[in-house]
């Protein structure tokens, strides 16, 4: 591995107030060397050692880089014509996850690789650097198990969600669903090398006591624990994440007071995911009570075909700022260290000492504008532990 400087940082986010200015920790006319792969020297551009390789970004902003903690990548076909239904004013129920998990079980593996590969290199391009990627659209034991050797190819933060909803083949039949879930489909995603757990706590989906047995035993059995909580409406699936200690609550739309209560008294993160609520014209999450609480919270793309079909974390945090009555800095937070408290991570979503060496190089001389100059492809460079992408 070669040492890079990058140097003549106008705005650098440490995104650790102890490093420096306000809450995203800023310093100016930075410079900072990744080494082995972390960050081994920040301090003044004037002050630079010598290293291998240099990077003068000429005043631009470098921030870490984008932690999406909540993705379904793999997958097969798309619904655009289920967008285009919403748009034309069709409430969105779910239940286009179905179709994904036939056009999912008909694709071959290179056609899932290929189509992972595409989304994963889009993400990186716009500056995420470390992205979860989810199982469920094969609902059986083959497909699950598959889907999450694909991920795993492109990323450790994988999660098993054989429990997204039950497949058409167990129509009426829940509990026997729920019995293959918690047995060899568990077995299978943990050979799969799976991180995480995670079910669609949901109408429709999932109920309290089917989530709450699938999560006991997929955490019993070591995996982390991750819950789809309160997308559709209120629900128990925020305050099941908090009972379960679950790293993350995501989607989080709608809330009572209670849960966002639950939320800032507990570890769970709430992890919000703005471009669902865009696709599907549903209301945002209540990101500034959660914030003003005290939570933690990430913001996520939620990629998917059905319904955020996006892989852009700048994207995302526009919407955040315009929409979620976020601040510019708490949206980038969010993005970034936010997003590594949703994955239990404390070496990504920082640039301080000792953390990994992926940060982003803004076209632009602030954070700001990212949720200014919406829409603009600013990120200039990547660096992904420590190589210049």
């Amino acid at each position: 591995m070669r040492s890079l400087l990058v140097t003549n940082i106008g705005e650098l986010v440490t995104g650790d107030p102890n490093w420096g200015e306000g809450p995203l920790g800023i310093r100016r006319n930075a410079a900072l060397v990744v080494d082995g792969r972390r960050v081994e020297w920040i301090g003044r551009a004037t002050d630079t050692p010598v290293a291998d390789a240099r990077l003068d970004v000429d005043g631009a902003a470098v921030l870490p880089g984008f932690v999406d903690s909540h993705s379904h990548l793999v997958f097969g076909g798309d619904r655009a014509a289920e967008f285009a239904a919403r748009m034309a004013g069709q409430r969105y129920t779910g239940g286009g996850i179905r179709t994904t998990v036939g056009a999912t079980r008909a694709a071959d593996d290179d056609q899932l690789r290929a189509n992972v590969a595409r989304l994963r290199n889009e993400a990186l391009r716009q500056g995420t650097t470390t992205m979860e990627i989810k199982s469920g659209y094969g609902l059986s034991v083959a497909d699950e198990a598959r889907s999450l050797r694909i991920a795993r190819e492109f990323t450790s933060e994988t999660t098993f969600l054989g429990a997204h909803v039950v497949p058409a083949e167990y129509a009426d039949r829940t509990d026997d669903y729920v019995s293959l879930v918690c047995g060899p489909m568990l077995t299978a995603a943990r050979a799969a090398g799976a991180r995480w757990i995670d079910v669609f706590c949901e109408r429709g989906a999932f109920d309290a006591d089917h989530s709450r047995a699938i999560l006991t035993v997929g955490a019993d059995a070591g995996l982390g624990v991750r819950v789809h909580a309160n997308q559709l409406s209120e629900g128990p699936g925020v305050q099941l994440a908090v009972e379960l200690q679950a790293a993350s609550a995501d989607h989080c739309t709608h809330l009572s007071a209670a849960d966002i209560a639950a939320l800032a008294g507990g570890s769970t993160v709430a992890t919000l995911l703005p471009g669902a609520e865009f696709s599907t014209r549903s209301p945002y999450p209540p990101a500034r009570a959660l914030l003003d609480a005290g939570a933690t919270v990430a913001l996520a793309t939620d990629c998917n075909p059905g319904s955020s079909y996006t892989t852009s974390i700048p994207f995302c945090i526009a919407l955040a700022v315009r929409e979620m009555a976020m601040t510019p800095a708490e949206a980038v937070l969010a993005a970034t260290r936010g997003g590594a408290a949703a994955l239990r991570r404390d070496d990504i979503g920082r640039l301080t000492h000792g953390a990994r060496g992926d940060l982003v190089v803004l076209d632009a001389p602030s954070h700001v504008h990212l949720a200014y100059r919406p829409g603009v492809p600013l990120i200039s460079n990547v660096v992904l532990n420590g190589e210049l992408v």
